[in-house]
Formats: structure tokens, sequence, C-alpha cells
């Protein structure tokens, strides 16, 4: 998919001209890239690069250096804090590290956002916190803490609660991080299963061939010594076409992944 033959207003999200630092310290910089409703889009890149200051300048929590984010055509940074709020509600978010509260229950974790943006009763409320567990496949497991549960469960109860409020768009950041591979497995095919029965779109931060592969529409390559985007396309296309020596190290590292 060209932007050429696509109308810019198809873009849910659309990156202009963005140039990312800490301090003095360039991270990328002009960085233009666009993601399409309800496809699967991979931030890729080597260690350092910058993939999660990508995301968290997706999501709202950086401000960018130069540059624009616009999502469903609204520049996140040119709204009120009102509006800018509410723009972000729209989104969901999994963090690496699950980031549940750990003194309360699965449902309780879930209920907080939705206590906090929505007028639901309680008896709504459980209901719907039963439904979003059951949509990880933790059907059953509300009334548990989440240090009774694995890293792979977790992950799973992180990302019911990143889908309490039905967000457009769902960001992962390094979602295999610290999963077996059957257990990271699992969650690439949950992440495709939410896209499909959520109607969402998904942006996942990885350096995971295996996911990479198994569920991209679509990726960019942030390489870190050039300091912008390298590559961009179908991982599966770029692997067999791209002539960029870094991409291809990236895409091709089969055997090379421990302790990437």
């Amino acid at each position: 998919m060209e932007a050429s033959s696509h109308n810019h207003d198809e873009y849910l999200l659309e990156v202009r001209g963005l140039s990312m630092r800490y301090g003095q310290r360039l991270i990328q910089e002009n960085l233009n890239f666009h993601i399409f409703p309800g496809e699967v889009f991979i931030i890729m890149g080597g260690s350092g690069c910058g993939k999660s200051t990508l995301l968290y300048h997706l999501i709202g929590l950086l401000r960018p250096y130069t540059g624009e984010i616009l999502l469903d055509g609204q520049n996140l940074w040119e709204q009120d804090s009102e509006q800018r709020a509410r723009l972000m509600r729209q989104l969901g978010f999994l963090y690496q590290k699950a980031g549940l509260w750990s003194s309360m229950t699965l449902a309780e974790n879930i209920a907080l956002p939705l206590r906090e943006y929505s007028n639901y009763s309680e008896s709504e409320l459980r209901e719907l916190c039963e439904f979003k567990l059951s949509l990880v496949g933790l059907a059953g497991f509300g009334h548990y803490y989440p240090a009774e549960l694995s890293g792979g469960m977790q992950k799973r109860a992180g990302l019911a609660r990143a889908i309490a409020l039905d967000p457009k768009i769902l960001f992962f950041d390094e979602p295999s991080a610290g999963l077996d591979p059957a257990s990271a497995a699992r969650l690439d095919d949950l992440i495709l299963e939410l896209r499909d029965s959520l109607k969402a779109t998904i942006v996942v931060v990885t350096h995971e061939l295996a996911s990479i592969y198994e569920i991209a529409d679509r990726a960019i390559f942030l390489d870190a010594e050039s300091k912008t985007i390298s590559a961009s396309g179908n991982p599966k296309e770029l692997r067999k076409t791209c002539t960029d020596p870094r991409v291809r190290e990236f895409l091709t590292r089969a055997g090379k992944l421990e302790g990437f």
C-alpha cells in the first residue's frame, strides 16, 4: 500500500517531519510515515535506535522536538488539554511489564479506566470486566491478583485493561519481552484476534523476528546510525528486496537472536 494511491483522509495516524531529542541528544529526525485503519504496523530496529521513544511520542506522552503527529487528521499538540485527553482515550497501551496495580484484582484493574471515563453501574462494570478478560482468554480470573499469574497471563491481563475503553489503536511495547517462545506465539495470535474482533489498529514495537513475520502488515526500520527511517514496507518483502545492509542483517539474523 503506497501513499501515492491513498487519500490522506484514510490515514488513522500520520507522522510528518518528526524529530525526537532528549536534551541536546538527537534520537531520530525527519520521520514520515502513516498507519491505516485495521492494520498491524511494526516499529522495528536494533537496541537504542529510539523505538520506544517513538511509541511514547505516538501516544502523546512525549512532545515532538519538531514535526507533527496527527490522529484522525487532528494534530495531537495543537489541541487544548481537554481535547488532547479525549483523543488519547482512543489509544490503548500495553506496557512491557504489563503495568498492573499489584494491590488490585484483575477485575479492579480493568474497572479503573471504566470508572473514570464511563457511567456504568457496578453490575455493568462487573459484566464488562468479565467480558474483557474472556477476550484475552482469562475468563473467570477476575478475582486473581497479578502476582498469582504467570508472566504470559499478566501480559494478557494488561491487555484486557488496555482494551477496556474500546480503543481505536492498540500500542504494544516489546510485548514478547520475558516470555518463552510458546507464550510469545500465543500473544501474537491474540493480537491478531483482537484486531479482528475489536476492529482495532495495532502498533507494535519489537525486534522479535518471529513476531514481525507472523503479524506485520507493514513496518518501518529505525536506523540508529543514520537516525531516520531507512526502510518501510512489508517485512517479508523487505527481506527479499531491501538493499540496505543493516536492514538486511536485522531481518535475516536467524540464530543470532540471543542477547540482542
